[in-house]
């Protein structure tokens, strides 16, 4: 099993930075899919999406949202932290095979040890695919947890 570390309210600085990097791949898309509900052929169909402007089937907008919760959840402030708000623009499309790195970065703390988090997601080009804002509830004190394994899964 491996460990997570937070970043307690107390410790935290404006200017702070961290990351977060994932691959986009077919299963997530198709895990996505299933989780979410969202199927439409944007993501799924690849003859449906050539006919669209992107040409090509594009991930889901709310999984690069998925890696900013990720993100703020195990990198910072990390494990304990509480989701109080959340604002995203689309800016590029994601592609399956697109690595994508979410960018954080402590913008205020606020009274009642809630933080203000800018949170961005770029492209493995560097291009700015998500611009948004978070505010959390960071954890009070330090803490070290372990992360669960997750069950297999399989497409039956």
């Amino acid at each position: 099993m491996s460990t997570l570390s937070n970043t307690p309210y107390s410790a935290l600085e404006v200017g702070q930075t961290a990351r977060f990097e994932k691959t986009v791949e077919e299963r997530d898309i198709q895990l996505f899919a299933a989780m979410s509900g969202d199927r439409n052929p944007v993501h799924l169909d690849a003859d449906f999406a050539a006919s669209t402007p992107f040409k090509e089937r594009i991930a889901h907008g709310m999984f690069s949202g998925a890696l900013i919760s990720a993100a703020v959840a195990c990198t910072l402030p990390g494990p304990g932290t509480i989701y109080l708000g959340q604002t995203m623009k689309f800016t590029r499309p994601v592609k399956l095979g697109d690595t994508l790195t979410v960018r954080l970065e402590i913008l205020e703390k606020l009274p009642k040890n809630r933080v203000r988090i800018a949170t961005r997601v770029f492209n493995q080009h560097d291009e700015q695919v998500v611009d948004g804002e978070a505010e959390v509830l960071a954890p009070r004190r330090e803490e070290t947890v372990e992360l669960k394994e997750l069950p297999p899964i399989s497409f039956g």
